[in-house]
This record gives C-alpha cells, sequence and structure tokens, in this order.
C-alpha cells in the first residue's frame, strides 16, 4: 500500500499510519488499476466508493448530448474523487472519471465512513471532518470554473485561469496541467482558436510560453 500517498492525501490529513491501516480495513479499501484513456466510474451509473489516486492522474471529463468533451478537472496522486456522488445515496454521476495515464486508485467505502451507529473510533471524526473540507473545497474549484467560463472571450478565460495559477505559486508564473486540447476543453473553447490566441497574446507581451509553464507579464505602456 502506498502509505506516503495517502499521508499526504486530503482525505487522510492527521490519522497516523496505524490509523490509516484501521482505516482502510473497516472501509473495504480496494486497489485497482487502470490503462490510459479507460474509464473508471461512468457517467450516469451510480458510485457507491470513494476513489483516491494513488499513481497516475484522472481527469474528471463531462460529455454533451453531442459529443462535446468538457474537463472539470485533473487529478494527481493523493486526490479523491466521486465523494460526492458516493455520499448522496442514488444520484447518477453527471462526468466520467478517465484515466489520464496508468493509474492506480485506491477505492473506500462511503457508507463505512457515514453509516448510522458506526463506532465512534477518534480516525471516523477525522475522516468526516477530512471529507467536509474536501467537498467544501471541490465546491470552490467548480466555482472558479464557473468564474473562467464566464468571459466571453478566450483571452479573459485564458488570463483568469493564469492569474489564479499564478497566486496560487506566488508569483507571475503559471504551471498548466493540461496539453493544449485539455487546455482548451477545460476552458470550453475551441483548440484552434486557443492556440491562435495564445500567439497573438506572446506577440502582444501579455504571457511568455514554454511549453506547459506560463508567465504573465506586464504589458508596455
Amino acid at each position: 500500500m502506498e502509505y506516503d500517498v495517502l499521508k499526504s492525501s486530503a482525505l487522510f490529513k492527521g490519522l497516523t499510519e496505524a490509523e490509516i491501516q484501521a482505516a482502510l480495513t473497516a472501509l473495504e479499501a480496494k486497489t485497482k488499476n487502470f490503462d490510459k484513456d479507460s474509464v473508471i466510474l461512468r457517467a450516469g451509473t451510480v458510485a457507491r466508493e470513494i476513489g483516491i489516486v494513488l499513481s497516475g492522474g484522472v481527469q474528471i471529463e463531462f460529455d454533451d448530448f453531442w459529443g462535446r468533451k468538457s474537463i472539470v478537472n485533473y487529478l494527481e496522486a493523493g486526490d479523491v474523487f466521486a465523494e460526492a456522488y458516493a455520499c448522496a445515496g442514488n444520484a447518477p454521476m453527471l462526468v466520467n472519471a478517465v484515466a489520464a495515464k496508468n493509474s492506480a486508485v485506491l477505492f473506500i467505502s462511503a457508507a463505512q465512513i457515514v453509516a448510522a451507529g458506526a463506532d465512534s473510533s477518534p480516525y471516523r471524526q477525522k475522516l468526516i471532518k477530512n471529507l467536509l473540507m474536501i467537498m467544501a473545497q471541490r465546491n470552490l474549484q467548480l466555482s472558479r470554473r464557473m468564474l473562467y467560463t464566464s468571459y466571453k472571450t478566450i483571452r479573459e478565460r485564458l488570463l483568469a485561469y493564469l492569474c489564479y495559477l499564478a497566486l496560487c505559486s506566488g508569483g507571475n508564473t503559471a504551471a498548466i496541467p493540461f496539453n493544449r486540447q485539455q487546455l482548451a476543453d477545460y476552458l470550453h473553447v475551441d483548440r484552434s482558436a486557443l492556440s491562435n490566441e495564445i500567439s497573438k497574446m506572446q506577440k502582444d507581451g501579455l504571457i511568455k510560453v514554454n511549453r506547459n509553464i506560463f508567465t504573465i507579464l506586464q504589458p508596455d505602456n
């Protein structure tokens, strides 16, 4: 078991290795491996378990009726997914969870965390607290994405996203976790139009791009 990854996961924050071991046993934990592009959880199905990425990466994707894809989130080792659906009873998933690369995922029973009458072990109380924090942070992530896509132009959407990432880094650089197609899907724009706008923004002195590293520049007056 990847205990170093689990210790770094927000879900297991504050738990000792012994508590993590006890929790995994009580929560019926199981690990599954997925090849790149495999669907881990499919829209329309009911999730009963919470997923924790042990290795690789997982994309949360929304496909509309016409097959247009929008990337909702990208998750790396230690990140949690499907927690809201797993705790919501019989609500079907609206999104797909897809392996962005060869990945290992740990699944744990949500019902065993929140079950009425469950034991009051210290680790269970910590898990519930951490789960609430994760859900609150996920709501903020969705709110930010709604903000990005509320702008009308590609430039405004991209700058809003880059400015947030730069703010998180404490400087003026933003490391994008997506390739160009994935970034276009995330911002809900056309890939070719996005690439053209990135080129224009570089010519206008707004950004400098080195692969997936974007540097925000001060425009000349």
